[in-house]
């Protein structure tokens, strides 16, 4: 199964789904943002804590599937007499239920803006390791 792969996750985010539980994360990071980006709703993911520089056949992770997809942008305003500073920053939400466990058969693409694709397997639990 070929899926797009948000890389470098935190391990309480793979913990979080390996448990069973529906759950809405941020991502912020540049490589991620676009892996994310180009997901829809119903889609598959693969999330792991490899990084994208070190993403290879036999990395292992979580597939999830995608429940709501949501594109954010934050203003921060900073002022005093002397200066005006305004930021924007652009965040994705996105709300993940986990389904299996998996391992990287072959990473398809992974390449700077644009999406980190994977092609993985299921793993049984009793083979996961």
């Amino acid at each position: 199964m070929e899926c797009i792969a948000l890389t470098g996750m935190a391990e309480r985010v793979i913990t979080e789904l390996r448990n069973n539980h529906p759950l809405t994360i941020e991502v912020r990071s540049p490589h991620n943002f676009f892996a994310a980006y180009n997901a829809n709703v119903g889609d598959f993911i693969f999330i792991t804590h490899v990084s994208p520089e070190d993403l290879r056949g036999g990395s292992m992770g979580i597939v999830a599937k995608v429940l709501k997809h949501q594109v954010v942008t934050h203003r921060i305003v900073q002022s005093n007499d002397s200066f005006y500073e305004e930021r924007e920053t652009t965040m994705l939400r996105i709300q993940l239920e986990p389904r299996f466990v998996a391992r990287v058969r072959r990473v398809t693409s992974n390449q700077i803006c644009t999406a980190t694709k994977v092609d993985v397997e299921e793993i049984p639990f009793f083979n996961a390791r």
